[in-house]
């Protein structure tokens, strides 16, 4: 397909500009890429609207997939509990209480803790230190737009740095296929070093721990967070930190089980989705079972709980099933093919990974998904090793990087959404308020890339 592709992901954006509503621009953007797809294909183009449902159920359908909105809708039910029991309020106290958490500054840094020692996989780093720091963060009067920020910047970037998990494995695979001048093993753990848009995005982060200091939309979001909830308690009376801590680390250690025990003993090769599903259904189960005991709820009263939480969470999925849809769709469509088009061997040798990036950046950003970008651009990025003689983990790492950015400042991105889901954040106030963030860290990489660029060539 041609610049046409591009089409329905700047629909979508726009019409989140304008409308400032995601679930709509996400269907409009969805039932425009499917009309494109039936142009030239000799149906009808009346057939845009079953296309298009078709879509949906084919992406629902799929196991992976299925199982991510699973455990988003569950994750709802265990939020609830720990919430309407007291656990929360109860664990905000004991960290206060203790020191753990006394300031402000400790409540951030123990969020961003958290998140880098999950670094097993993305939605689990995210879902531990939203979950753990929610209450934190209110009783200091922080915006959740700050929460998600570094959650959301925290998880992706720890997991592409240590790679000892599902992204290394999926990233080796994609490797594996190629000729490489080095092992493939070393490639991968050499982009490390070269990978700066990561690197600078956790150093952003930690400044905002340490300095407690924000910038752009963030401080007048972080201002009135702070007229607002600084002199309100917490919403239910502390009860037993149990409540809180035992599901979150059932979530946890079961988490890692499971993926040692999907990926037959290898943390690496485990399924991430798979994993955080099976481990969400088990902490509820423990939920359950403390709730019962203690005496605090009755089955039926559990059961009724939990679906007030999935029920509060129904519009974060839809939003995680429509940017999975539009994503397959967009595949389908060629959209990250054309964008990886604008990356060719008659560019200079200094701008090769410099474009990588932005290629990488844009793709993502226009079709929601980092991995996505990573299957489609590592095949065009492993040829221009031999041709230019850069090195190999110099030029891996700038696909690498690109997906993460486009994915940190892309309004339809499944992970931006469950950042938001995880923090309690208004998704397009996370967006809005992370793009600052985001942009810095892209701008100073692009910048460094090119000197690396000149350097190398």
């Amino acid at each position: 397909m041609s610049w046409i592709s591009i089409i329905p992901p700047l629909l979508a954006i726009a019409v989140v500009l304008w409308k400032r509503e995601v679930i709509s621009a996400l269907l409009v953007a969805l039932v425009a890429s499917e009309f494109l797809l039936l142009l030239g294909s000799g149906d009808s183009l009346w057939m845009t609207f079953i296309h298009s449902t078709e879509r949906v159920v084919d992406v629902a359908a799929q196991p992976g997939n299925m199982r991510i909105l699973l455990f988003s809708l569950l994750i709802g039910a265990l939020l609830a509990f720990i919430r309407d029991s007291g656990g929360v309020s109860a664990t905000v106290s004991k960290l206060i209480s203790t020191g753990v958490a006394k300031t402000s500054r400790r409540a951030s840094g123990l969020t961003m803790f958290t998140g880098v020692a999950v670094f097993v996989e993305s939605n689990l780093s995210v879902l531990t230190s939203g979950i753990l720091a929610r209450g934190l963060f209110d009783k200091f009067g922080m915006s959740r737009a700050r929460l998600a920020y570094i959650i959301d910047s925290t998880s992706a970037p720890i997991c592409i740095l240590i790679l000892l998990n599902g992204w290394g494995a999926f990233i080796l695979a994609l490797l594996s296929n190629y000729e490489l001048p080095d092992s493939a093993v070393s490639i991968l753990w050499g982009s490390v070093g070269f990978n700066f848009y990561a690197i600078i995005t956790l150093l952003l982060v930690l400044y905002t721990v340490i300095s407690g200091k924000v910038f752009g939309p963030m401080r007048a979001t972080e201002s009135s967070a702070n007229s607002e909830q600084s002199t309100e308690e917490l919403p239910v009376a502390p009860t037993k930190a149990r409540f809180m801590l035992v599901p979150l680390f059932t979530l946890i250690g079961s988490m890692i089980g499971f993926m040692l025990w999907t990926g037959d003993g290898s943390l690496s090769q485990g399924s991430g989705s798979k994993s955080v599903l099976y481990a969400t259904i088990l902490s509820v189960l423990v939920s359950y079972v403390m709730a019962v005991m203690s005496g605090r709820y009755d089955t039926r009263q559990f059961v009724d709980l939990s679906f007030k939480g999935v029920g509060e969470l129904v519009p974060l999925v839809t939003i995680v099933l429509l940017s999975l849809c539009l994503g397959a769709s967009l595949k389908v469509l060629g959209t990250g093919a054309y964008v990886a088009g604008l990356v060719d061997s008659h560019l200079p040798v200094f701008a090769v990974v410099p474009m990588l990036f932005v290629a990488g950046a844009i793709m993502s950003f226009t079709t929601g998904t980092s991995w996505g970008t990573f299957a489609i651009l590592i095949p065009i990025a492993v040829p221009l090793i031999g041709s230019t003689g850069l090195p190999p983990a110099f030029v891996i790492s700038a696909v690498l990087g690109g997906g993460i950015f486009g994915d940190h400042c892309s309004p339809i991105s499944d992970t931006t959404a469950v950042s938001a889901l995880a923090s309690g954040c208004d998704l397009l106030e996370h967006v809005r308020t992370q793009l600052p963030y985001a942009l810095v860290a892209g701008v100073l990489t692009l910048l460094v890339y090119t000197a690396l660029g000149l350097f190398f060539s």
